[in-house]
């Protein structure tokens, strides 16, 4: 399944992903708002790739590899829809983390709208969150285009402050998309 949007590539997570998956999230940019740091070594990135496959096997959707359009085999991020938990909260959680490179020419947005409108539209979830850290004011207003908005917060990081909890339901969804 490889889907086109008007600038982005997806496709799902392989393992040949792995140096790439490395590349982005072993980048200490990448994680200025992640209190878990960038990623130690490429054996950590490993598991979580595995994790990621064992996702998309388990329940049909989850991280996307994410390029560019006119260079597919270039990878510029990660993300997507999967089940996670928070803070003993169990979410659809929409989650991303694209290179520097990519930042601030709206690809986020436009990743976030897409995989709102394919979580609502073709999964059929009934709500979908997020958590971002509340320092993280770039990701915040990416997720409000996406329609999402604040709930809470939540403690999910030990000795650290609350994260943000931004959701939106399929019937919210609908009455925005009329």
């Amino acid at each position: 399944m490889q889907l086109q949007l008007t600038r982005l590539h997806l496709r799902p997570v392989t393992t040949s992903d792995l140096d790439d998956l490395f590349r982005i999230y072993g980048d200490p940019a990448t994680n200025t708002f992640n209190p878990a740091g960038p990623y130690p070594d490429i054996q950590h990135a490993q598991i979580v790739l595995a994790r990621w496959i064992n996702h998309w096997e388990t329940h049909s959707f989850g991280n996307w590899a994410i390029s560019l359009q006119d260079s597919p085999e270039r990878i510029i991020g990660f993300g997507g829809l999967s089940i996670s938990s928070y803070a003993d909260i169990v979410i659809n959680n929409l989650g991303y983390r694209f290179a520097t490179e990519a930042w601030g020419k709206g690809l986020a947005t436009e990743f976030s709208k897409y995989s709102v409108r394919y979580g609502f539209g073709e999964l059929k979830l009934t709500e979908i969150s997020a958590v971002v850290r509340g320092n993280h004011m770039a990701s915040q207003k990416v997720l409000q285009k996406a329609g999402l908005q604040y709930v809470k917060e939540i403690h999910d990081v030990k000795d650290a402050p609350p994260s943000l909890l931004f959701s939106l339901t399929q019937s919210e969804w609908l009455r925005q998309s009329m």
